[in-house]
């Protein structure tokens, strides 16, 4: 196959002013095809491979310590954590450090002759890791941290201060919010995917956006914090919050696209709070004041943004504009309904060291490496082993969000993907294709979508309420 190098797809005057149609084209225009791959360089310039870590030279760097897996916050075994309210810890710097470890840390290091590079906890495509973490935390009692915007630097394992914020008026931002709650942010770097996959970087940097927020929704559950995407507001909120509208602090280097902030808090705080819970309508924004926003971003800045890269070479316009055709300009204020019940937060299951013997701990499940390799081609698994792997999948988006199962409960869109499976040896099920489908409603849209001669049987001994169904027997082993 072949590459090329960007040309205009179309003429100035024929592209569409619509953000829509404009998101749409560049899907279009950054597939795969039979005879060639979508634009790239052709090749890997690896001298100019970017660096996996961005760092901000001046502002202070605030080391989490180093925790060993046997010591506190000690992490509940793996099934806990699918449990709502199971375990729950307060926000301190070794909890905020095992939140971090579990969510964006450096795991494990490989080494190939003289080659050495890192993986994380969060996967990324191509192992290039463009999405960077923040956090904007308030005065937590506690908590030796000064209220402001920080920036995870994962080699160090630490927190870099972007901005100190005033304790009162991140008080004020966050009011509306659980007890105990703080912000988490993602930003981008489309550099680091565009240097090898070219025009289809974007595509790879929001898959890399949505395997942190499933990496970091786990680690919090590890703690016993909630977490919901603050879906909301406008990307110009965010972009405010993090930092990322400053040129000066990333003149002449590479920029970070505002992704995403998510609010993170404490279900045990909730459950002692009960005034809050208790509240005439208790609910929860899904959004920030902008006001707000601007008032801290005029605050005092440190640090200015690291090089990645010497040279670029070639530079994909077309990233650029589909950024800012997806850029969200305004958005419905949206909110979500609070749990009111206290039976949904349990403390039963409160971690010690000696519930490990209940199964892998959720730490072990997380550091350990996940490739997929080795397969043996013969051993094989328990149908109900499988089924609780497909019911981990299913994201219940019937109930409201918060009523949901982790991680699912993140965010309040509905499914719009759907499993098609290639079983080989799964006790008790026929071997051949097999399709989840993740949201019940949709299933006669997906059959008429699909081949008519199909079966769409029903998984023997297949539980109620997982949408399993057997499409065609065959060996897809060869």
């Amino acid at each position: 196959m072949s590459t090329e190098k960007p040309v205009p797809a179309t003429s100035a005057e024929s592209v569409s002013s619509d953000p829509v149609d404009r998101v749409i084209r560049y899907h279009v225009q950054t597939k795969h095809h039979f005879n060639r791959y979508a634009r790239a360089l052709g090749y890997l310039d690896w001298a100019n491979q970017p660096d996996p870590f961005r760092r901000f030279k001046g502002a202070p760097l605030i080391s989490l310590p180093l925790l060993k897996p046997d010591e506190e916050p000690v992490s509940p075994v793996y099934d806990a954590i699918y449990q709502s309210g199971a375990v729950w810890q307060p926000v301190t710097v070794r909890t905020l450090s095992r939140f971090f470890e579990f969510a964006l840390a450096l795991s494990a290091w490989k080494k190939a002759g003289e080659s050495e590079w890192p993986l994380r906890s969060n996967p990324s495509s191509g192992n290039l890791h463009p999405t960077e973490g923040y956090v904007v935390m308030p005065q937590i009692e506690g908590l030796d941290l000064k209220p402001g915007l920080y920036h995870y630097a994962p080699k160090e394992h630490g927190l870099e201060l972007r901005a100190e914020f005033p304790a009162e008026q991140i008080a004020r931002l966050l009011a509306p919010f659980p007890p105990g709650a703080f912000l988490f942010g993602l930003t981008s770097v489309h550099w680091r995917e565009a240097w090898k996959y070219g025009e289809r970087a974007f595509r790879y940097c929001n898959h890399d956006v949505g395997h942190a927020i499933g990496s970091t929704r786990i680690a919090a559950a590890t703690l016993g914090w909630n977490m919901a995407l603050l879906d909301g507001m406008s990307q110009e909120t965010v972009a405010l919050l993090l930092g990322t509208y400053r040129v000066e602090d990333f003149a002449e280097v590479e920029s970070e696209h505002p992704d995403c902030l998510a609010v993170i808090w404490p279900q045990e705080i909730v459950k002692r709070e009960a005034s809050f819970v208790k509240r005439a309508a208790p609910e929860m924004p899904l959004f920030l004041d902008l006001t707000m926003a601007k008032e801290l971003a005029a605050g005092p800045w440190h640090g200015k943004a690291n090089r990645l890269s010497g040279e670029h070479g070639v530079h994909w316009d077309i990233i650029d504009e589909v950024a800012e055709a997806s850029r969200k300009a305004q958005a419905d204020k949206l909110t979500i309904l609070l749990p009111t019940s206290s039976n949904s937060i349990s403390d039963t299951l409160h971690v010690s060291r000696e519930t490990n013997d209940a199964g892998p701990s959720a730490g072990q499940i997380i550091r350990q490496r996940r490739s997929a390799v080795s397969f043996d081609g013969k051993t094989s698994i328990s149908a109900a082993t499988f089924f609780r792997m497909m019911e981990r999948v299913m994201p219940r988006a019937d109930r409201p969000q918060l009523d949901r199962p982790m991680p699912w409960d993140v965010w309040p869109y509905e499914p719009a993907i759907h499993l098609l499976i290639f079983i080989h040896r799964v006790e008790g099920l026929t071997p051949g294709l097999y399709c989840l489908v993740r949201d019940p409603q949709k299933l006669s849209f997906i059959q008429q979508s699909m081949n008519p001669e199909l079966t769409w049987t029903p998984a023997p001994a297949c539980p109620e309420n997982i949408s399993l169904y057997w499409l065609l027997e065959g060996d897809a082993k060869k």
